[in-house]
């Protein structure tokens, strides 16, 4: 897993530093005029020499020998001092993506009193999106580090630490400097503490780093830029053995795929806190911990209170035994959705008063017990009085409409099957599509007998073998880039289509995970041959799990073909935040009327399949909806064209 590289971290810098000296030895009075560097990841912005006089006053505070502009952002200011502080600098916590607005510092590369360069890598700090290395822009010394590692949520332009340029000036940072800015681990604290009593044993608030040797805790880290939580797959790593830079640790299942998670440093596996098969792990959970010294792993393994972090989630059999009371109000029957949630929830039927018509028990009259209170088999007052018979021949009625033992109890037991991760993400994904995209279905038939002819000439003349499915990538994406319109998406921010500038077909595979969606990147630019080789890589790596996140994400079209089922026609639903998907069924022969060569309609067989388009109405409406769907048409009748 190659680790992201941040070169422009966020981080003011402050004029020159012999000007700076210069103003300040000079005092106040001469300090007329100011240069300021602001940078910016990929803009330097220089601003002109300003009168100062031409500007409002500003709050400036003397301190010591020190000015200070009073600013809500202290990251990467530099203090300068006539006295006797040094000069040094304030390294605040950047922001590393547009959505951060806090990290973790996962470790820090550089120690207290390291020298540093300009490019230095300073710490790794775990964003929102993924843990990235912060590098620093400078050369100098690190004097004080403010925030230790594993510092949970440290806001974005809260100062981490303190820089000086000279070695000898290390010492002379004031104590107080950075005091208001030195924070603990306060996510960690009120995790703990409204953990209370009941933290699960191994659980970081049975860790205590104060109690172990030189560790490091791996945490579970952030995959992909939605993954919340993943699930350890396998260890590849056990307890014991020696991990090197870039040896995978193990495998973890996130919402898209199953990815290796690798080691960013050198040292010894001592504790694994989650298991295989650990489900639904947060991310920034312990999951790992390491020690250099391999002398330290049995201290570490019996300092720690418990086994695991997380408990490996197994198939749950259950077998029901919720039982029906005698029933003493009259109900002359029951809704099959009013009997599951008596049944599961071992209500007293006979004491939730029926609604609906000729005396039926709905599933809202149960519903309602269930929320007023009503109805619990704890509350039954069954046995005060003799039941009649007619009540005696009520309750074994009722007994047998659900499906009960004479005692009462259930014939059939049930297994609930844990859900993949992906599965999981799939589900959500496709029902936020259905419900916030407006879906346009066009659907049209293609002849198939030019495709088929090329095909076998390409297989008997050139011995190439291609899929129906990788000549239907090709014709998608040529038609794509005749109808440049189609290949866009619907951006909800600005309300307007946006064009595409590639065209990258998503191919969906079916796996034992859940569906898959490859790409194959610059589609309408590759030869059939090509896109084959290309898709069967990318489908192997998908049914392993083993499919990298650039090799599933994005894509600006989709193709389902279910062409090897018997499914002559089906409507697809739009992956987003692409714009269209292209559901393909099977080929059938079909008899048509044709016209020969001498201008004669006659009857005849052709292979036809059927497309149906599922397009967001947003971006398609029926002028470009049609021009694709006649593009589509014409490109399957004329194969060869494609080659030109």
């Amino acid at each position: 897993m190659a680790l992201s590289r941040l070169r422009h971290p966020l981080i003011f810098r402050a004029p020159s530093l012999l000007r700076a000296r210069r103003l300040l030895a000079a005092g106040p009075s001469n300090s007329s005029t100011l240069r300021s560097l602001h940078h910016v990841p990929g803009v330097l912005n220089q601003v002109p020499d300003v009168d100062a006089s031409s500007l409002r006053p500003l709050n400036f505070r003397l301190l010591s020998g020190v000015h200070v502009i009073p600013s809500k952002l202290q990251s990467g200011v530099r203090h300068f001092s006539s006295a006797e502080a040094p000069l040094y600098a304030e390294v605040g916590m950047p922001a590393l993506s547009p959505t951060m607005t806090h990290g973790n510092i996962a470790k820090w590369i550089k120690k207290e009193g390291d020298k540093i360069q300009a490019g230095d890598v300073l710490c790794l700090i775990e964003t929102d999106k993924a843990t990235l290395e912060f590098e620093t822009l400078e050369e100098g010394f690190l004097a004080k580090i403010l925030v230790p590692e594993g510092t949970k949520d440290v806001p974005v332009g809260q100062t981490i630490a303190i820089t000086v340029e000279e070695a000898d000036d290390i010492q002379k940072v004031p104590a107080t400097v950075g005091g208001a800015s030195e924070v603990k681990n306060q996510a960690s604290s009120q995790t703990d503490a409204a953990r209370g009593d009941g933290a699960p044993e191994g659980s970081p608030a049975n860790i205590s780093s104060s109690e172990l040797p030189p560790h490091m805790i791996l945490d579970m880290p952030a995959l992909s830029p939605t993954m919340n939580q993943g699930n350890i797959f396998k260890w590849r790593k056990k307890e014991g053995d020696k991990i090197e830079v870039g040896d995978v640790l193990c495998e973890i299942e996130t919402d898209k795929a199953t990815l290796e998670h690798e080691s960013l440093e050198e040292g010894f596996l001592a504790k694994i806190l989650a298991p295989e098969g650990s489900k639904d792990v947060a991310v920034g959970q312990p999951i790992a911990i390491t020690v250099e010294d391999e002398n330290d792993i049995e201290a570490v393994r019996t300092s720690i209170s418990g086994n695991n972090v997380v408990k490996e989630e197994k198939p749950v059999h259950h077998d029901v035994t919720a039982k029906v009371r005698t029933q003493t109000t009259g109900f002359n029957r029951i809704s099959p959705a009013a009997k599951v949630l008596i049944t599961e929830h071992g209500l007293d039927a006979s004491s939730i008063p029926a609604s609906g018509p000729r005396g039926t028990l709905l599933k809202g009259d149960v519903l309602a017990a269930l929320k007023s209170g009503k109805g619990s088999s704890n509350n039954s007052s069954v046995g005060k009085a003799t039941p009649s018979p007619p009540q005696v021949n009520q309750q074994a009625t009722l007994t047998k409409s659900l499906g009960l033992k004479s005692d009462g109890q259930q014939n059939d037991a049930y297994e609930d099957l844990p859900n993949s991760q992906i599965r999981k993400v799939i589900a959500a994904r496709l029902l936020e599509s259905k419900q916030s995209t407006p879906h346009l279905y066009l659907s049209a038939d293609v002849i198939l007998d030019s495709l088929l002819s090329f095909r076998k000439e390409l297989k008997e003349k050139y011995d190439v073998k291609v899929s129906v499915n990788d000549i239907v990538i090709k014709v998608v994406a040529a038609t794509l880039r005749n109808v440049p319109e189609a290949n866009a998406y619907w951006d909800d921010g600005k309300g307007e289509v946006v064009l595409c500038d590639s065209v990258d077909i998503s191919v969906a595979v079916a796996t034992e995970k859940g569906l898959m969606t490859p790409i194959i990147r610059n589609a309408d630019q590759k030869s059939i041959s090509s896109i084959s080789a290309e898709i069967k890589e990318l489908a192997g790596k998908a049914r392993a799990g083993k499919l990298k996140p650039n090799e599933f994400q994005g894509g600006t079209f989709s193709i389902s073909n279910l062409g090897m089922f018997p499914v002559d026609r089906f409507c697809a639903i739009i992956n987003p935040p692409q714009a269209g998907i292209i559901a393909v069924g099977r080929g059938n022969q079909v008899v048509e009327p044709v016209v020969d060569a001498d201008g004669i309609e006659k009857p005849a067989v052709v292979n036809k399949m059927s497309l149906t388009l599922s397009a967001d109405h947003r971006v398609f409406d029926g002028k470009v909806g049609g021009a694709f769907v006649s593009a589509l048409s014409s490109n399957f009748s004329d194969i060869k064209k494609l080659l030109l």
